[in-house]
């Protein structure tokens, strides 16, 4: 590769941990390309960012970042690296499940708004969070509450007055 090429691969690269929520690293060491290509198709329909990146040009492009100290040890042989970028528990639940099939993949480590997580952290932690979608859905069932129980107010008055009418007709039988 030209050194231009490299320059070019390095901004990209950087520009991935930029724009990321999340990030998790996985060494994907033993797997068919009927595994790998399984994978990728989950991670994309999950809008996941999947690459295999040499450990020199990770280590170049997040040098500056926060995390970097607790990451470096990690990218050691062969590591892959899923970027979210809307959601940052889709990469670590996909790969939560696809270690319960193959468990060739081994979780490495995260990173998530620049704090590191260790493999079983991602697991534990990561994997568990309320994903976008369920986030929505909690907020929107948190927002239709107070009107959900005014209606029901509004209707408790009607209610007990049928109540009451159907009570004075069964005691005057």
């Amino acid at each position: 590769m030209l050194r231009a090429e490299k320059q070019v691969n390095l901004a990209a690269i950087k520009d991935r941990f930029d724009r990321m929520t999340s990030a998790v690293f996985v060494d994907y060491t033993g797997l068919d390309v009927r595994a790998v290509t399984k994978l990728r198709d989950q991670l994309r329909a999950a809008d996941v960012e999947y690459k295999v990146v040499k450990n020199k040009i990770t280590k170049l492009a997040i040098q500056d970042k926060p995390y970097a100290g607790a990451v470096l040890p990690t990218l050691r042989g062969m590591v892959a690296i899923a970027w979210s970028y809307e959601d940052p528990s889709a990469a670590a639940k996909i790969f939560k499940e696809f270690v319960k099939v193959n468990d060739k993949l081994k979780i490495k480590a995260g990173v998530v708004e620049g704090r590191t997580l260790d493999a079983q952290g991602v697991v534990d932690q990561l994997a568990t969070m309320p994903g976008k979608n369920e986030i929505r859905a909690q907020l929107l069932c948190t927002l239709q509450a107070p009107a959900q129980q005014f209606v029901q107010q509004l209707n408790a008055v009607a209610q007990n007055f049928v109540y009451l009418l159907k009570a004075k007709e069964t005691q005057e039988d």
